[in-house]
Order: C-alpha cells, then sequence, then structure tokens
C-alpha cells in the first residue's frame, strides 16, 4: 500500500519542479532579449500549461517577484567577500572586478525589471535588498576607509548600483572593461582622492 505521506511528498516535489521550471523558462527568455515574456510563452519553454503557471502564480507580476527572488539567490551565490586586510589598490581592484562580473550577470533581469519596477511594490523591494547587499559589500571591503562616513557610503554606492552600470553599458554604449575602468576611478577618488589624482 502506498504511504500517503509519499504521495504528498511526490505532489510536492512535483509542485515544486514546476514552479521551479517556470521561474527558470521566465529568466531564460528575459536572457534571450524578451524583456516582456508573455504567460502564453514562459509556459510555451516551461513544458507546462497556462493553467499550471496559474496555478503557481496569481499574476505576472508574481512570477516577476519570483524570478527577482532566484536572482538575488544566485547573486549571493556568486559573490565572494574580498578581505579587508589586502592593500588598498588590491581591493578596489578585486571590489570592481567582482561588481561588474555580477552586474552583468544580472543584467537581463534588471532591464526587465527596470520596466515594471515603478508599478510594482515586489520588483522595488528587491531593487532595495540589491542596494543593501552592495551596501554590505563596501563596509566589508573598506572598513577603514568608509568608517561611519555615511556620505562616502552613499556615494560608492550609488557608483556601484546597476543605474550607473547601466549609464555605461547602454546609454554611453561602453565595452564591460571600460565600464569597469569607470568604476575603479569612480572608487579610487572618492575613496583616495590623492592616488586619482596620481594616475592622471
Amino acid at each position: 500500500m502506498t504511504n500517503p505521506t509519499t504521495r504528498v511528498d511526490g505532489r510536492t516535489a512535483r509542485s515544486e519542479r514546476t514552479r521551479n521550471a517556470i521561474i527558470d523558462a521566465h529568466l531564460q527568455l528575459i536572457g534571450e532579449g524578451d524583456m516582456r515574456p508573455t504567460a502564453d510563452r514562459v509556459a510555451k519553454l516551461a513544458g507546462v500549461s497556462l493553467r499550471a503557471l496559474w496555478s503557481h502564480f496569481a499574476d505576472m507580476e508574481a512570477l516577476m517577484a519570483a524570478s527577482g527572488q532566484r536572482v538575488l539567490e544566485q547573486r549571493d551565490a556568486s559573490y565572494r567577500p574580498i578581505p579587508a586586510d589586502l592593500p588598498l589598490a588590491e581591493r578596489i581592484e578585486a571590489f570592481c572586478h567582482q561588481r561588474a562580473r555580477l552586474l552583468e550577470e544580472i543584467g537581463p533581469a534588471a532591464r526587465a525589471s527596470a520596466l515594471k519596477e515603478p508599478f510594482s511594490a515586489g520588483l522595488q523591494r528587491y531593487r532595495k535588498l540589491h542596494t543593501a547587499r552592495v551596501r554590505d559589500e563596501l563596509t566589508s571591503t573598506f572598513p577603514s576607509e568608509i568608517g561611519s562616513d555615511e556620505e562616502l557610503l552613499n556615494a560608492l554606492t550609488a557608483a556601484s548600483l546597476w543605474p550607473t552600470w547601466a549609464t555605461w553599458r547602454d546609454a554611453m554604449g561602453l565595452p564591460v572593461e571600460s565600464a569597469r575602468a569607470a568604476l575603479a576611478r569612480v572608487v579610487t577618488a572618492l575613496i583616495n582622492p590623492a592616488d586619482a589624482s596620481a594616475t592622471r
């Protein structure tokens, strides 16, 4: 006789696989350049019915929020702490290389989110979480340089977030290395102005 608990666990596992497949499909379409994937396209790529999609997500905003959570989790898994005892120049270089890598990884989802974020409390919440992550990165990488200087932390945070990166990459058309160099120049100028002047 089949154990009822086994049947429930099996249904739960199938439901989780379906949910994950829908989120994966949504992010894949965005990654391929479809900034506003429809429910029909997502369901088709995920290999599920529209009914199954709507049984897991109340609307497309709920799916966007779930995708936002997935992107945040992937960002956290990809992040590597930078030792605070490294020389300042090495920390700045490591920080900017990592920020460039992480921003490129979240780029497609960030571009798609920007279209709906003004109207979505869920997406606005994930923007705040990403901002908090960057502030934590900065204070853990440059603890002695930032100290209790809130203005410096605010300036560094703004320079290190997606909108600034999008300006360099999309509005100005800079390649990744040029955008990373611009970020390094800004971070260096804010943290160590004398060193930035010496490189001109």
